[in-house]
């Protein structure tokens, strides 16, 4: 793009992730398909109730994400979130990289986001309460991270706490096939790639997969298998370990490359 942004697709949309030029390694964004203009609508009065001030009717910014509208606000931790409708088809066919690899999109998105907040109970009150997200579960290992659904995937955000601290943990891109991962993880090892957990299978998601940590300080979880639930008949559990097997960290372990001190509000 004409500022030096990336973009990539791993379907048939315009595109799915961006890479912004930029003075310091943090997440820019993160988009919300709320379906219809309808949606939109619900979807941003529920947050301007939440104290949140919402940003609408920037047609220059629709065009530039490739949707027919969008609408953008900060979360209390000073996240930035963008709610969009209507997202454009690619001008081509999309060609992986690879003939055999097929991510897994669709009504699930693009796969699932982790991110590094200050409080568990302000953090579950507004993406619950305001964005409306599902609880699906919870893993406690002295580590605590919270999964919350909005579609048939188990989980597409999830956060754990670091007080004083907001940041970006990972990104999860999900393919079709385990061999493809296996083979993924055997190149970032030829390719000495850090790895920040070698391959592995979770407990509450029962996703198949290993963790890469980018130059930009975040990872991205790469997997297959991920298990799909009924999102209007879920029962919320809690699970003692991360991990049926694998999922090794090395030693010593990669700590959050994107964390920053918090700056938040409190909007309850």
């Amino acid at each position: 793009m004409a500022d030096g942004s990336l973009r990539f697709r791993n379907d048939e949309l315009d595109w799915r992730i961006t890479i912004h030029p930029g003075d310091a390694d943090d997440l820019a964004y993160l988009g919300w398909d709320v379906g219809s203009a309808d949606g939109l609508a619900r979807a941003t009065e529920a947050i301007a109730a939440a104290g949140c001030e919402v940003h609408g009717g920037d047609v220059a910014l629709a065009a530039i994400r490739g949707v027919e509208d969008v609408a953008w606000f900060l979360d209390p931790f000073g996240f930035r979130h963008e709610f969009t409708h209507g997202p454009h088809i690619g001008a081509t066919p999309f060609q992986p990289g690879a003939d055999c690899v097929r991510f897994v999109t669709g009504e699930g998105g693009l796969g699932h986001a982790v991110l590094i907040v200050p409080d568990l109970d302000a953090a579950t009150d507004f993406y619950v309460g305001a964005m409306g997200f599902g609880h699906s579960d919870d893993i406690d290992m002295g580590l605590f991270v919270r999964f919350l659904h909005c579609n048939q995937r188990h989980h597409t955000l999830a956060f754990s706490t670091v007080p004083g601290m907001v940041g970006f943990h990972h990104l999860m891109l999900e393919v079709t096939d385990p061999d493809v991962v296996e083979r993924a993880y055997a190149r970032a090892r030829a390719d000495q790639v850090p790895v920040a957990m070698t391959l592995g299978k979770h407990t509450n998601d029962e996703m198949f997969s290993f963790y890469v940590r980018t130059p930009s300080g975040f990872e991205i979880e790469y997997g297959a298998g991920g298990r799909l639930i009924d999102p209007d008949d879920w029962e919320t559990v809690r699970f003692d370990a991360m991990s049926h097997w694998g999922h090794e960290a090395p030693s010593p372990p990669l700590f959050p490359g994107i964390l920053r001190p918090a700056s938040w509000t409190d909007h309850t």
